[in-house]
């Protein structure tokens, strides 16, 4: 009995020490060690879907789609007149060209009770007519803008609609990894489908164009949730749901709202979007051109070339330095500063950081208009390479077959099948500038220096291919 009666206490005495660690609120400003206040999640999200659902919309839309009559034109050319089959032919050119009429879904959110709708881009770009659900009741509506570049586009009901209730935004810049976020949308065309996850990333870039800085999730997404928001737990939308990785589970990316929220004011003011410009073209920063340029990290964005004229030009940035700042925002990589140079205010003037040579320098620059298109604006990136090419004078003969410009530098004629250079990507037709900041005019500026660099050592070389020039960094054998 006595021994029945230690074990009982014995459990009772540990059951309350459980209790005591797990559930006994600590002292006001009381921690243990470093433990987190954790945050409890709700035991539903029912109250919270209730109150957002009516904000969110299903989005269908028809386009129209040509059909040729005749299945088999392009076996047969306009001159085959005569030949065998001829009567089989004429049949079915006969027959005229058709228009199908092909539906697609997506998701949508009202932003205001004036009937505007943000949505993804590729669900309205070729739409004929869009139609918008609303709590089970459609409604026609058009677009007010779109920008393909970031697969915003935002679309207002055509006629008014009482009683909309618009959805609040949020802060994407807030979010943390593993903070808890709902989605809600149309997937595979079943409505108000609500699914839930964390942030499993922010800052994604996944490929999808020159902005890309998505939120990552592992809320199920699923065609037809694309334009549908992605909402925190105050029921506030921090992004839009965008992209999927086919093969992938619990992979979805969704647009920041702070992003979208510039876009769309823009689109609702004019219609179209404009985007800083600066006049740079950039690459990331790799280990090797970090050795190279003597730097500690690889962080920052390496100027690979200066368009002249340009704001970066005007404000005395040269090729080779490495921007760390942009407007007091550190930089990480192109894709950083191609996204704040496009956000930032046409003729705002912005402080700008540079390591050029080991010193730093800050310098003034005022942002313009990005002109239409302009393919020396797009960031790359360059691996290492080692010596496995010959180079030559840029000659005649070369100018001719490989279409070049330049007379000054050297030209790679060939490089060697399995080499270094070959697996870093340069190309026969490549002009060689620079090396270790020293200008190449010609062949013997090329001998002059490789000698002096001594086996081990990083070279930097300035290449200029189809107009462009960038870095590469070189590992000498």
């Amino acid at each position: 009995m006595k021994g029945n009666a230690s074990a009982r206490f014995a459990k009772l005495l540990t059951c309350a020490l459980i209790l005591g660690l797990f559930v006994c609120p600590q002292a006001k400003g009381q921690t243990r060690g470093r433990t987190p206040e954790i945050a409890v999640f709700p035991p539903s999200l029912a109250d919270l879907v209730d109150m957002v659902k009516p904000g969110v919309v299903n989005i269908s839309t028809t386009t129209t789609v040509k059909v040729p009559g005749n299945p088999f034109s392009h076996f047969f050319g306009p001159d085959d007149q005569g030949q065998s089959g001829d009567s089989f032919r004429r049949r079915w050119n006969e027959v005229p060209d058709r228009e199908l009429k092909r539906r697609s879904l997506g998701s949508g959110f009202i932003i205001d009770k004036e009937g505007y709708i943000i949505t993804n881009n590729h669900v309205v770009e070729k739409a004929d007519e869009i139609s918008v659900r609303i709590s089970g009741k459609e409604y026609k509506a058009r677009t007010i803008g779109r920008d393909p570049k970031t697969d915003l586009a935002l679309i207002k009901l055509s006629t008014p609609v009482k009683d909309l209730q618009p959805l609040a935004l949020g802060d994407s810049d807030k979010m943390r990894v593993g903070d808890w976020v709902i989605a809600i949308g149309n997937p595979f065309g079943l409505e108000e489908t609500v699914t839930k996850g964390i942030i499993s990333a922010t800052g994604r870039v996944i490929g999808a164009g020159q902005y890309d800085n998505f939120l990552q999730t592992d809320a199920p997404i699923n065609p037809g949730n694309s334009g549908g928001p992605l909402l925190n737990l105050k029921g506030e939308v921090i992004g839009i749901n965008t992209a999927i990785v086919a093969a992938g589970q619990g992979i979805g990316f969704a647009i920041p709202i702070n992003t979208a929220r510039l876009i769309t004011s823009q689109l609702r003011e004019k219609g179209t979007v404009t985007r800083g410009w600066v006049g740079l073209v950039l690459q990331s920063v790799t280990p090797d051109i970090a050795q190279a340029l003597g730097l500690k990290e690889t962080t920052g964005v390496l100027v690979a070339d200066v368009l002249p004229g340009g704001p970066a030009d005007n404000a005395g940035i040269q090729k080779g330095d490495v921007i760390t700042n942009f407007n007091g925002k550190e930089l990480k990589s192109g894709s950083d500063l191609a996204r704040l140079v496009a956000e930032t205010q046409i003729g705002t003037t912005v402080a700008v950081r540079v390591q050029r040579k080991g010193t730093q320098q800050d310098v003034s620059l005022k942002v313009a208009q990005m002109p239409q298109e302009s393919a020396a604006s797009a960031a790359r990136t360059q691996t290492r390479s080692d010596f496995g090419m010959s180079v030559d004078e840029v000659l005649e003969k070369y100018q001719r077959q490989f279409q070049l410009r330049d007379r000054t530098g050297v030209v790679v004629v060939s490089v060697a099948s399995g080499g270094a250079a070959e697996q870093a990507g340069i190309h026969a037709g490549d002009i060689i500038k620079e090396m270790n900041r020293f200008s190449v005019r010609n062949l013997n500026d090329y001998r002059t220096i490789v000698k002096q660099v001594k086996s081990g050592a990083s070279l930097l070389i300035l290449i200029k291919r189809a107009g462009n020039t960038f870095y590469v960094a070189m590992s000498v054998p």
